[in-house]
């Protein structure tokens, strides 16, 4: 069975719209505990003052009839009922005429607390007619002179104007869905809002939008921005990473396709003509594995988990020394045993590349870190010529390289490492921070994430 409300039944009982179902959802437990609370309300209510009323007025007519059994005579009955009838607004007939049984209307049911009530207070009642005239109560009881009638009305013995509470429940129980009715669409606009710029956006067209309403809808309103900027941006860098293949390795082909032309059986390539071929293949080696760890997602499909922030970086310290680079940590704030949540691949791939551009552009690189309460911070800084302040912001973009600060050798990558780095950050919900160094007065490139 669908849990959805997709099943036969539901797709007839439940609205498939999301304004619909929202407003089942609120409307439909009030307006039940509404209605049930209601019914027990004015019946409990309309009982007790029903059964109350019928009660005092069975006392009035207890006394009318003493007094009318205790005259000798008819005439004299008649009289003395009629003296004390009046001033109590009861009508006094004498003779009557009883019906064969109690008379009410099928949807009296006060009426049915005012026969009971009557009946248990007055023993010589012989009828009571409620259904002849539905304003007035007719009761017929046996005297020593016969039987008598003694009538009233009926709104003596029952609550009047029930409606009005009704009419009142229901203006209110209006109010309240029409204010309910325009807050619930005003909360449900901005998913409305955010459906339509994601089914835009998977047709190719990006439309402006804003994440507003409420905090869960702000946040995915914001997650939704974030995803759709990550897209774009991956989709800018794969048109970059195209371009700067085609232009990059342009060079290094050229030169071996040059160098391939000279060669002949005749004229053998020398050792130095070998040796630059050999480079040329190389950097294009490098340039391609620079491609490769730009492009390269899988990494970022690992879930995080949690690792020691201090041995980490210790052990991409030595792997550094031992591949022949200065490198040293040389601060580490906070537990020495703290764990950070992050992805280790992904991280040292992007301390790689900042370490491998410290050393590259400078005689040695420093690394620095912080463990926070919320976040690990670390730092890699050189003393190379460093980035002017106004091209910080170029410098992390993909296939960027300054000159002359930073100038292109045969050893430089494609122009990658920063934007690697800025990427792995931003994928762990962080930073890359670039400035110049305190220390050393290089570079400084710091990487954030939340811990």
């Amino acid at each position: 069975m669908s849990n959805n409300g997709e099943g036969p039944i539901g797709r007839l009982l439940v609205p498939r719209g999301l304004y619909a179902r929202a407003a089942l959802i609120l409307f439909l437990p009030v307006v039940v505990v509404t209605l049930v609370v209601s019914v027990m309300f004015l019946q409990r209510h309309f009982d007790g003052v029903t059964r109350q009323m019928s009660s005092s007025m069975a006392h009035e007519l207890a006394f009318v009839a003493s007094v009318v059994e205790e005259a000798d005579t008819p005439d004299e009955a008649r009289r003395a009922g009629l003296a004390v009838a009046a001033p109590l607004e009861l009508r006094l007939e004498l003779p009557v005429e009883p019906l064969p049984d109690d008379q009410r209307r099928f949807y009296d049911f006060s009426g049915r607390i005012v026969i009971e009530v009557l009946r248990d207070t007055l023993p010589q009642i012989l009828s009571i007619d409620l259904a002849s005239n539905d304003k007035r109560v007719s009761v017929a009881l046996q005297g020593e002179a016969g039987p008598f009638g003694l009538s009233f009305d009926r709104r003596r013995v029952s609550a009047s104007n029930p409606h009005q509470l009704l009419v009142l429940m229901v203006v209110t129980s209006l109010l309240m869905t029409g204010i309910a009715t325009i807050f619930l669409r005003n909360q449900l606009r901005p998913i409305r809002r955010l459906a339509l710029a994601a089914e835009e956006y998977g047709k190719g067209r990006m439309v402006p939008y804003r994440p507003s309403g409420a905090v869960e809808v702000r946040s995915a309103g914001t997650a939704f921005l974030d995803m759709r900027n990550r897209l774009e941006r991956q989709n800018e860098q794969r048109k970059l990473m195209m371009s700067g293949i085609s232009h990059d390795l342009r060079t290094p082909l050229t030169r071996l396709r040059l160098s391939l032309s000279m060669i002949s059986p005749e004229m053998p390539p020398d050792a130095e003509e070998i040796a630059a071929m050999e480079a040329d293949i190389a950097e294009m080696s490098r340039m391609v594995d620079g491609f490769l760890d730009y492009a390269r997602e899988e990494a970022q499909e690992h879930q995080a988990e949690p690792l020691v922030a201090a041995d980490f970086l210790e052990t991409i310290v030595t792997d550094g020394q031992r591949a022949g680079q200065q490198v040293r940590l040389v601060r580490f704030e906070g537990d020495a045993d703290g764990m950070a949540m992050f992805r280790p691949d992904m991280l040292r791939r992007a301390l790689e590349n900042l370490i491998g551009n410290a050393v590259r552009y400078g005689s040695r690189a420093e690394l620095d870190a912080a463990l926070g309460p919320r976040s690990l911070r670390i730092g890699v800084e050189d003393d190379g010529p460093g980035i002017p302040e106004d091209s910080l912001e170029m410098a992390m973009r993909p296939f960027t390289r300054l000159d002359p600060a930073r100038r292109r050798s045969s050893a430089q990558g494609a122009g990658l490492g920063l934007a690697i780095a800025a990427d792995v950050a931003r994928a762990h919900g962080g930073q890359l921070r670039l400035g110049r160094g305190p220390r050393l007065g290089g570079l400084r490139a710091e990487i954030v994430i939340p811990r």
